[in-house]
């Protein structure tokens, strides 16, 4: 039977999840869940397409269009993820899923097609110059080998979030993960994402999250939502209020993270997100002994368009977070989530 390519359609998500899990080189963010989660949430169109031959999947592309005035138009596989592009079992499969990609690059006008490959560019496309980086590392299980593993500045972090009483507590609760995270991103002058956004997460991956909270006492200092896959752990959304940077808060809720992942879900590798160079999260990652290892986000231009970039490193956007600081934390709340939409 020959080669031949269909959009995902309701019902077949497990059978595209069962492909995904069986193939060594997939990521969690090739899960069909977050066709729903990008749409619902930012009301971005996806196009989730799955390669079939002799009636069995042989390859899937999850590709989604952002759209928005400020930050142009792309098709990128796959937005508000770490990592994406084609997946397949089968040289023809991945050349037919490339080709309809650029199909609908051609079909919808978009400025350009990215797919965000982890380990290598993607065939000869153009890659973006380097400004993402990825921080993976394994881990034993074993929480005082875990815990030497970390350089010893950074060790000494960790300590005194214990000294200062802090403690963790797993759950699933996202509109606390929210309120610490809204004040953390607020801080830092970046817009912060919309509630819905962290319960249809929660919703779309029931037990393959959870929400990490810090607490000193009865007062929450830090809160991160974390996603797992295979034997992998992955925080994703996470910050501090004020307070945790004065006992140890952040410090400390990655430690619980590893350590809680580590003996409780039998994770072996932490997978400490993307950063982009020359940011404190980048350097923070660093203490911790992790790599930094480059990601590869490759690209194809529509004729005649040029790349768009929203680097909040740019010059140009330092007096726009400067402001978004001074803005009320209620006020910045409304504000936020639909300029996010375009910051996948």
């Amino acid at each position: 039977m020959s080669l031949r390519l269909r959009p995902l359609e309701t019902g077949q998500e497990a059978a595209w999840d069962a492909f995904v899990r069986e193939r060594p080189d997939s990521t969690f963010f090739h899960l069909s869940a977050w066709r729903h989660v990008i749409a619902d949430s930012f009301g971005h169109s996806t196009h989730y397409t799955l390669a079939e031959q002799d009636g069995a999947i042989v390859g899937v592309l999850p590709l989604a269009r952002m759209r928005t005035r400020l930050f142009g138009d792309a098709l990128i596989s796959t937005p508000f993820c770490v990592y994406g592009g084609p997946l397949a079992a089968t040289p023809e499969a991945e050349a037919a899923l490339e080709n309809h990609a650029m199909d609908l690059l051609r079909q919808t006008g978009a400025a350009h097609l990215e797919f965000r490959q982890l380990h290598a560019p993607y065939r000869d496309w153009d890659v973006r110059p380097p400004l993402h980086y990825t921080f993976r590392k394994a881990i034993t299980g074993d929480a005082e080998k875990d815990m030497k593993a970390i350089p010893r500045k950074q060790r000494a972090m960790v300590r005194k979030g214990i000294q200062n009483g802090l403690q963790s507590v797993s759950n699933s609760d996202t509109g606390m993960l929210h309120r610490v995270y809204a004040e953390s991103v607020h801080n830092l002058g970046t817009p912060v994402f919309p509630r819905r956004y962290f319960d249809r997460l929660a919703a779309a991956f029931p037990q393959e999250h959870d929400v990490v909270t810090v607490m000193q006492g009865d007062t929450p200092v830090a809160s991160v939502l974390n996603f797992y896959y295979k034997e992998e752990v992955l925080p994703y959304y996470g910050g501090g209020t004020s307070l945790a940077r004065k006992v140890a808060g952040n410090d400390f809720m990655y430690w619980e993270v590893m350590r809680r992942a580590g003996a409780e879900r039998g994770s072996r590798l932490y997978d400490f997100g993307r950063s982009k160079s020359g940011t404190g999260a980048f350097d923070f990652k660093k203490n911790w002994g992790f790599e930094a290892a480059p990601l590869h986000y490759s690209y194809r231009l529509r004729p005649g368009a040029t790349l768009s970039e929203h680097n909040p490193s740019n010059p140009k956007y330092k007096m726009m977070i400067a402001a978004w600081k001074r803005l009320p934390l209620p006020v910045a709340n409304i504000l936020g989530p639909p300029i996010v939409r375009g910051l996948g």
